[in-house]
């Protein structure tokens, strides 16, 4: 059998079991949050143990030299279980597993998950490809139905090395089950980093951004995973899909572009060639304060619309610059540049004159560094600062905040400038409505994650006390009002987080149906026998 890490991950929640900080610790956390937060006092309950965890009976058993690969350990299995929302960290909190696959597979070359795939198609077993687990949409839950004699997780997380690098080029070959600080310390020693920072960098890989076109952390330019993704090598059932490696290309529709989102229905990425840059030497950045957000997003337009392409562009509406202790005094935008090149003051003046062209003021003074030197301002205690710290332990802290019976959730999505105030003043107004009906009482906060030329990328964060034992049924009635407030003012469902199970009602009603005909037969073509991620993106039998 599969021998497991000696450092494991915790199976209900995120990061390492090692990590997980002492009952009275999360006790003392917890009722600050919900202190903090307005909410009366509650108790803080305990995660449920490993050893009393009980799951299905399995099964599929692996067999001949996939033995070696496989396993069916109860950890094993609860820890490939669930992505990480809200939905699923309760649940794994609470030791339930609705859909724990049967086997997960821990191939350790390309040729593993072939044979992975083989005995998956010959055993009539869905096929989960698996990378850091750190979905928020359901994207690797094995819900399959009857027709299904089991699931299989396929954990590419031993496939995580950086392969080759063309300095020349810039690019790096890198396989898929490399995770954030496994890829960059490769790049790092050639003095290029990939620049990609979504929230899960620490446990996110790279099949996983490509398979769910992940957005980063820079908020202009190179938004997604898709600028960065020069070819994807895949396996399917029917056969490699290999794109040529490429700066660009006309040449009819692109194989990349059909991989980039598709979530684990098409093949199992198992390398790609990536577009890496020089690491960046110098860096400026403030934070500039408006009295609304509706000023303030007329400056992030004013920036989007500039030709400067900020790094960061973010802009927190009052209530969560002030939960965050990021500011106190309304809404605010933090502004940042980067650069391997050059130095960036007349960047970062331009950018300032932009702020206060719409009534922003700056909160502290710049801060700007390059090699060897470091120009003051807001790099300790500034609201940039503040937040990015709030911003990197939110994981973490919602493990604390379902131990304190906070539901906690997010929901993203993009919109045109010229839709922009209404409709995150129409979207903030029914999820608040859900959330006072649902909870009683709560907060939906509202930031603009990335910007461009013709419109902005809203960011919602519900924070509410939530009902012992009801945490799903909220959750549930929240998500889908605030999903039908998205499509009913014309938002895409997901602007970075991808469809899963859980966006799959308002994604159907969003692509063109002809779109959708076509998606089917391009699964029929490389998947005849549907066993990759059934259920999400489409349902094949139905065309």
């Amino acid at each position: 059998m599969v021998t497991v890490p000696t450092r494991r991950r915790k199976f209900w929640g995120w990061g390492f079991e090692d990590q997980q900080p002492p009952h009275e610790q999360v006790v003392e956390a917890g009722a600050a949050a919900r202190a903090h937060l307005g909410f009366e006092p509650a108790e803080v309950e305990r995660p449920a143990a490993i050893a009393d965890v009980s799951l299905p009976a399995v099964r599929l058993e692996p067999h001949g030299s996939l033995r070696d690969v496989c396993s069916t350990d109860t950890y094993e299995r609860a820890s490939h279980a669930y992505g990480k929302s809200y939905r699923d960290v309760v649940r794994a909190f609470r030791g339930r597993f609705d859909h724990a696959p049967d086997v997960v597979a821990h191939p350790r070359d390309e040729r593993e998950v072939g044979a992975v795939l083989e005995w998956c198609a010959d055993a009539r077993a869905a096929a989960i490809p698996f990378g850091g687990g750190t979905s928020v949409v359901g994207g690797v839950e094995a819900a399959v139905d009857e027709r299904y004699a089991g699931a299989v997780a396929i954990d590419l997380g031993r496939l995580d090395r950086v392969l080759e690098v063309d300095v020349d080029s810039r690019a790096a070959l890198i396989q898929a089950g490399a995770t954030g600080p496994r890829l960059e310390e490769g790049l790092r020693e050639h003095g290029m980093s990939l620049r990609f920072y979504p929230q899960s960098f620490e446990a996110s890989t790279l099949g996983g951004w490509i398979a769910t076109r992940a957005g980063g952390h820079f908020a202009t330019l190179h938004t997604h995973i898709d600028d960065l993704v020069e070819s994807v090598r895949a396996l399917t059932p029917a056969g490699v899909w290999e794109s040529r490696r490429l700066p660009g290309s006309g040449a009819g529709p692109s194989p990349d572009r059909l991989m980039l989102g598709s979530e684990g229905t098409l093949g199992v990425v198992t390398q790609a060639w990536v577009r890496a840059q020089a690491r960046p030497r110098w860096r400026a950045s403030c934070g500039v304060e408006y009295p609304d957000f509706e000023r303030g997003a007329a400056a992030v337009r004013a920036l989007a619309q500039s030709g400067l392409w900020p790094a960061n562009c973010r802009l927190l509406d009052p209530d969560e610059a002030r939960i965050t202790g990021a500011g106190e005094n309304g809404a605010l935008l933090l502004v940042g540049f980067e650069s391997a090149d050059h130095p960036l003051d007349a960047w970062l003046e331009r950018a300032l004159e932009c702020c206060r062209d719409h009534g922003g003021s700056l909160r502290d003074e710049p801060h700007r560094s390059g090699p060897g030197e470091d120009r003051g301002g807001s790099a300790g205690p500034g609201g940039a600062d503040r937040w990015r710290s709030a911003f990197l332990q939110a994981p973490y802290l919602r493990d604390t905040f379902v131990a304190a019976g906070i539901l906690s959730e997010t929901f993203e999505t993009a919109i045109t400038w010229d839709r922009l105030d209404a409709f995150v003043s129409d979207v903030r107004a029914r999820a608040a409505a859900a959330v006072a009906e649902e909870c009683g009482a709560g907060t939906v906060t509202c930031r603009l994650t990335h910007a461009y030329p013709d419109g902005a990328a809203p960011y919602f964060t519900v924070l509410a006390p939530a009902r012992r034992g009801s945490e799903v049924s909220q959750w549930a009635a929240i998500k889908d009002a605030a999903s039908e407030a998205i499509a009913a003012s014309g938002g895409t469902i997901t602007h970075h987080h991808a469809v899963g199970r859980d966006h799959r009602p308002w994604y159907d009603r969003q692509r063109p149906e002809p779109f959708a005909a076509a998606l089917r037969a391009a699964k029929r073509a490389v998947d005849p026998d549907a066993i990759l991620n059934p259920g999400v993106l489409i349902d094949p039998a139905a065309g």
